[in-house]
């Protein structure tokens, strides 16, 4: 006759299932401190958007200063406006044909953070090195051009779920209402 050990068989049992738990409260804690940290560095963003000074210093803080703040390798931005269009970034503002930011409003995944092969061509020269990208439309609002925001990494994968759509969308919401600013002082 055998006899079986219900013991240590529940105990090996129990003991699986707080190191799943503990498995997942690890990834739990990595995901807070993952999206704390994002939604830090993007209140940062945005408070140094607020503080631009003009038009122009917007434009630099947004394609050169969002790099460090953000710990990314490049931003873009397009705008349309009056029959105009303008491609900025850390190489600095082009005119470009204004057709062709309103196909990378239309166009590309616009509110969507993705692996890419090449960058969107908002990036101008830093295109071929960007592997993950996030792209942002801003809402114009009159006379306020319409336009995108690209946001672009070398690492694959860099825009994880902790970067959230809704902070993208906040971004994009905060340079939008700073350009529409901008716009009405400025003849």
């Amino acid at each position: 006759m055998a006899v079986l050990d219900f013991q240590s068989e529940a105990l090996v049992r129990l003991r699986t299932r707080v190191a799943v738990l503990g498995e997942a409260n690890n990834d739990l804690l990595a995901y807070a401190r993952g999206h704390a940290g994002a939604v830090q560095q993007i209140h940062a963003a945005a408070l140094a958007a607020m503080d631009a000074q003009d038009f122009e210093h917007l434009i630099h803080v947004v394609t050169q200063d969002w790099v460090d703040i953000l710990r990314i390798d490049a931003v873009g931005l397009g705008l349309t406006t009056s029959g105009q269009g303008i491609r900025a970034s850390a190489s600095g503002v082009q005119f470009i044909d204004p057709e062709q930011v309103e196909l990378w409003c239309h166009l590309l995944p616009v509110g969507q953070a993705r692996s890419v092969k090449h960058g969107s061509p908002v990036f101008g020269p830093a295109a071929d090195l960007i592997r993950s990208e996030a792209l942002i439309a801003l809402k114009p609002t009159p006379p306020a051009p319409t336009g995108i925001i690209a946001l672009g990494s070398r690492a694959p994968h860099n825009f994880g779920d902790y970067h959230g759509n809704e902070l993208l969308a906040f971004l994009g919401d905060v340079v939008s209402r700073m350009i529409a600013r901008w716009m009405q002082i400025e003849p």
